[in-house]
């Protein structure tokens, strides 16, 4: 199907969202949609040369426990004994409700543990509708604190520490930067966000007549996706009558962004979230908080997952990660 003119596509992009299909409700059966995505993940196995990986099973205050898969550049070795490496936490996206990888297999660890010689902790959050707010992002939390705490045995510099996600890691690494601020926990160097799913708002009022919604193959994240991943993510009677969301469970409700850690966000033009981020970009900058922000114009939601080997997806992602790789070795260039 042809893309409508209205639509401003990057020309480098068009056959791969003509070639899209039909946009079907991924929340109609989460169990169903989350089999499918680790069908096409068993489809593309990882790339996991020159990165070792284990998983580590972190309790919960509840006597449960969190699992976090923890990456490391091959040559390390022994981790407690090899010079420390910085560390970066990745939060998954996937609407807070799908986008679990498989173990071992997180391709997003795997490439930052190798490009920026990084150990690389992948949470395993619990995922909506089953845990709803604030289920996912305490674990994200927890994620921190053990990764500080572990910090000798992990071989990791407490000092570098960087938060990192897409989408709804986007949303949890912002909403854990500001619990590490309000809380006086482990210090986080870098909160580096890409296409963050961040305020609530964006589920009210009218759909623009002007998105990728218009779109005839609209299989791309549309407002009806974004507005079903918080129906679905925070709590039914959520917040109670008279007040608002709390800033962890939606960080563009903080009334307070001063005092936060050096940010990187980046958005794309066709994105429902993009007015969002960029508001929240605007907003840390008269915080005083250094931030960096990109737009990719006339890319759509996670496009590089459709098309990652054009010249724009390899672009983008060469941006956020040199920008987080400057972050966690000071004096180097972006």
């Amino acid at each position: 199907m042809a893309v409508p003119p209205e639509i401003r596509v990057h020309p480098e992009l068009v056959p791969f969202l003509e070639k899209l299909p039909p946009y079907s409700d991924p929340y109609e059966d989460i169990a169903a949609t989350r089999e499918r995505f680790h069908a096409l993940l068993k489809m593309r196995a990882a790339d996991r040369s020159g990165v070792r990986s284990k998983r580590y099973d972190v309790p919960r205050p509840d006597g449960s426990a969190l699992t976090v898969e923890v990456y490391w550049p091959e040559d390390t070795g022994d981790a407690s004994s090899a010079a420390p490496l910085p560390a970066v936490l990745h939060f998954h996206g996937g609407g807070y409700a799908i986008g679990r990888s498989l173990p071992g297999q997180d391709r997003t660890a795997l490439e930052l543990c190798r490009s920026l010689r990084a150990v690389t902790i992948a949470v395993e959050y619990r995922l909506a509708p089953e845990h709803r707010y604030p289920a996912g992002v305490e674990d994200c939390y927890l994620a921190l604190e053990w990764t500080a705490a572990q910090a000798v045995e992990l071989g990791v510099d407490p000092e570098r520490i960087a938060v990192t996600g897409k989408s709804a890691g986007g949303g949890l690494s912002a909403a854990v930067a500001l619990m590490a601020r309000d809380r006086g926990g482990p210090a986080i160097t870098y909160q580096s966000m890409c296409i963050p799913d961040l305020d609530d708002r964006v589920a009210d009022g009218p759909i623009p007549a002007d998105t990728a919604d218009t779109s005839p193959n609209p299989m791309v994240n549309t407002w009806r996706s974004v507005r079903a991943a918080w129906r679905h993510y925070l709590p039914e009677g959520y917040p109670p009558e008279g007040t608002t969301p709390d800033p962890y469970s939606s960080p563009a409700r903080a009334s307070d962004l001063s005092g936060l850690p050096p940010a990187y966000i980046q958005v794309c033009d066709l994105d429902p979230l993009r007015d969002a981020g960029l508001a929240y970009a605007r907003r840390l900058m008269d915080a005083g908080v250094p931030v960096t922000v990109r737009n990719v114009p006339g890319a759509w939601h996670g496009f590089e997952l459709y098309a990652p080997e054009t010249r724009v997806a390899k672009e983008s992602t060469a941006h956020w990660t040199g920008h987080l790789r400057a972050a966690l070795y000071p004096g180097t260039v972006a």
